[in-house]
């Protein structure tokens, strides 16, 4: 193996053994286009998992999951209080198994707190190799301290993002915002339309971009001390000649050069931090979820506009997303929304409680909460319900 270093734990050895089990629909609670190949599965994750490698080895662009923290009061519909190995020893063969679905050309994320968050990175170098690890989002989860805080009051998570192969896997670009396009300008009604000036000068010294500068004015310049100029005499000349370089209003100013919207890249680069004015916080989430179920209010939601984040980079219209720890279905109900295809297993309760009315409202288009209105989200489409059966349920006949 090429990593050096292994994170070793009592019981790390142990496999568990997996009686294999059968996807079986239920078509009373199905939903929607009967026709849909999106999936919500009822049961135990790992046998989920298990069940669905038949069919979905190496098809799935993007995984993202929010597993128990394992912070002993994270949820009370998980039995959340285990302890670092017995977590190490839940993860490890599930994400054994996501590896094995996903993608050549797809991508893992994973929201975690501080508490399991480095170990969860040396377990995932193991599982993906250590060079396909592509970086550490910081998500803002909180505004405000907690004044009860007794050290430190904790404002963010971690998102640990790993791609299949980084080789061939790159994030798509963010969508540029109307603030970023708003700086540029069209004063002069250039035929190329709006533009932006960028500085001339270069911090690398070159005496072949060391030359002096006739302006418009009849003012001669140099560049600064210690800088150069970025593009040679006749490179300069032919710039000048096309209209892309800047004197100012009245030709008296150090040249810059013009930067036209038409032509800057049609996206955004990610950056690993995520503030909550762009993707929202946990008091955003909880807010969603209450629409669907206000007596049992899910502890730990993440906000649509975050999961939205993480599709918009790991995957496009038609690709097949999986979240194995659905919670309260937020990860499938915003696939949903983006045209993205769609499987999320939850073994827990809310499958019913949140899971099912929460889609119903998608598919229904009543769901006008979360990303709905900046998608313009109408509804359509469906999903199928699935539970697991062992095979041996079949043989009695």
């Amino acid at each position: 193996m090429g990593n050096m270093v292994e994170l070793t734990w009592p019981g790390k050895e142990y496999q568990p053994k997996l009686e294999p089990r059968i996807l079986i629909e239920d078509p009373a609670k199905s939903y929607g286009d009967k026709n849909s190949e999106n999936m919500l599965i009822f049961g135990d994750n790992l046998l989920a998992l298990k069940a669905l490698e038949q069919d979905f080895a190496g098809k799935i662009k993007c995984i993202y999951i929010d597993p128990p923290y394992n912070t002993g009061n994270a949820f009370e519909h998980y039995d959340d209080n285990l302890e670092h190995s017995i977590w190490l020893n839940l993860m490890k063969p599930r994400l054994e198994l996501l590896h094995r679905l996903l993608r050549e050309d797809g991508s893992l994320w994973i929201s975690i707190d501080d508490d399991e968050c480095h170990y969860l990175k040396v377990l995932c170098d193991e599982i993906f190799g250590r060079r396909n690890f592509v970086a550490n989002v910081i998500w803002e989860k909180k505004f405000s301290p907690q004044n009860d805080a007794k050290w430190l009051s904790d404002s963010h998570d971690h998102i640990l993002v790993y791609a299949k192969n980084k080789e061939i896997w790159r994030p798509n670009l963010l969508p540029r915002t109307p603030e970023m396009d708003a700086r540029y300008k069209n004063p002069h009604n250039d035929p190329r339309g709006p533009w932006t000036s960028s500085d001339l000068t270069v911090r690398t010294y070159s005496a072949s971009t060391d030359y002096p500068i006739k302006l418009p004015s009849g003012r001669v310049v140099n560049p600064p001390q210690s800088r150069c100029w970025s593009v040679t005499k006749e490179k300069f000349e032919e710039l000048v000649s096309d209209n892309r370089i800047w004197f100012g209003e009245s030709g008296n100013n150090m040249p810059r050069l013009k930067r036209f919207l038409s032509e800057v890249q049609s996206g955004v680069v990610p950056k690993t931090i995520w503030k909550r004015e762009e993707i929202g916080d946990n008091q955003e989430a909880k807010r969603e979820v209450k629409v669907f179920n206000n007596e049992d209010v899910f502890q730990t939601p993440k906000p649509e506009r975050l999961i939205e984040r993480i599709l918009t980079l790991g995957s496009n219209e038609n690709d097949w997303v999986l979240d194995s720890f659905l919670g309260s279905g937020t990860t499938a109900a915003v696939a949903h929304k983006m045209g993205r295809k769609w499987i999320g297993v939850e073994l827990g309760e809310h499958c019913h409680t949140h899971c099912l009315p929460r889609l119903k409202a998608v598919v229904d288009g009543t769901d006008q909460g979360g990303i709905s209105k900046a998608v313009n989200w109408k509804g359509g489409g469906g999903f199928r319900y699935y539970y697991l059966v062992s095979p041996s349920m079949f043989e009695e006949e």
